[in-house]
């Protein structure tokens, strides 16, 4: 019997759920030559702010047991170079769902970026990230209070028609709290989560490994952290949820869904093997057999 990968997510029909996390495939078109981009449910493009970033210093990135620590720093060409070539070039390839990630030092470049991102065309669905923890005084302060949330959230939907998603930081005490409040203040849906604030240190050096000290940790080692705040979201909210954190196979997908996450983003794991997408999505349909499931969509929360 043929396997029914499909899901809806936020009006949205995706041919499958999974989806590479923002700043793990760039903007797509880097891997277009190597890979049929049409595999994949959608494609959550690199973190975006209103004016370009170089991000931080060097080193950035550090290699860890079960996962990595990086503190890029939201390094981007800026909105506009996003919705004028970005995204048009990507739309000549991909014909799923494109996610434009969108960070913000405040209110007002929440707004402008957003209503680009709504402006542009190519671009399906918004993701608002108040959750960054690589940027001194940025997205991260936006989402440690449910209020802040809530305000970032109100602010954003005020200047869009698209689904507007809000992606969720696990470093505050009480997730539901927050998530509730963006549920509250009219967002269509939240991707949860993004990275922990981790650190290494060289001890032959005596330093820090990275130059900005901490960043935030992800790979396989969170993966149950994660899988935890989505199923306490996605049951104490009615809006759907993106799972992400640490997903690295077919099995993972599952489970994320079976917890209610309505699609699964893929983000470390692309660093590693940049085929992870493609490969999962082709190792659901055999998995699905195995476990008596026939569509997708018929599992999302049934844990």
């Amino acid at each position: 019997m043929v396997k029914d990968l499909s899901v809806k997510l936020g009006g949205i029909r995706l041919q499958n759920p999974v989806v590479p996390a923002s700043g793990t495939f760039g903007f797509g078109l880097e891997l277009a030559d190597d890979m049929d981009l049409n595999a994949l449910g959608g494609i959550s493009l690199k973190g975006t702010t209103r004016e370009a970033r170089y991000g931080n210093p060097t080193p950035r990135i550090a290699e860890c047991e079960g996962g990595m620590i990086n503190s890029v720093g939201l390094q981007n060409p800026g909105i506009d170079v996003l919705v004028n070539e970005k995204v048009p070039s990507l739309r000549k390839l991909y014909d799923g769902c494109i996610i434009a990630n969108i960070s913000g030092f405040s209110l007002d470049e929440y707004r402008e970026c957003c209503a680009k991102a709504d402006a542009c065309e190519g671009i399906d669905l918004i993701e608002v990230n108040v959750s960054c923890p690589n940027v001194h005084n940025g997205g991260m302060a936006f989402g440690t209070s449910a209020a802040s949330a809530a305000e970032v959230t109100a602010a954003v939907k005020a200047v869009c028609r698209k689904p507007v998603f809000l992606k969720l930081s696990p470093n505050v005490t009480d997730i539901v709290s927050i998530a509730r409040a963006c549920e509250d203040a009219g967002a269509d849906g939240l991707t949860l989560v993004n990275t922990f604030l981790g650190m290494r240190i060289d001890i032959a050096r005596r330093k820090p490994v990275i130059a900005n000290k901490m960043g935030g940790f992800s790979g396989r080692a969170i993966f149950p952290i994660a899988l935890r705040m989505v199923y306490q979201v996605a049951h104490a909210c009615r809006i759907p949820v993106m799972g992400c954190g640490g997903v690295a196979s077919a099995k993972d997908v599952i489970e994320m869904m079976m917890a209610g996450a309505t699609a699964v983003q893929v983000g470390a794991e692309n660093l590693r093997n940049p085929f992870a997408c493609p490969e999962i999505v082709a190792e659901l349909p055999a998995l699905m057999d195995e476990l008596g499931i026939n569509t997708l969509q018929e599992i999302i929360g049934t844990v």
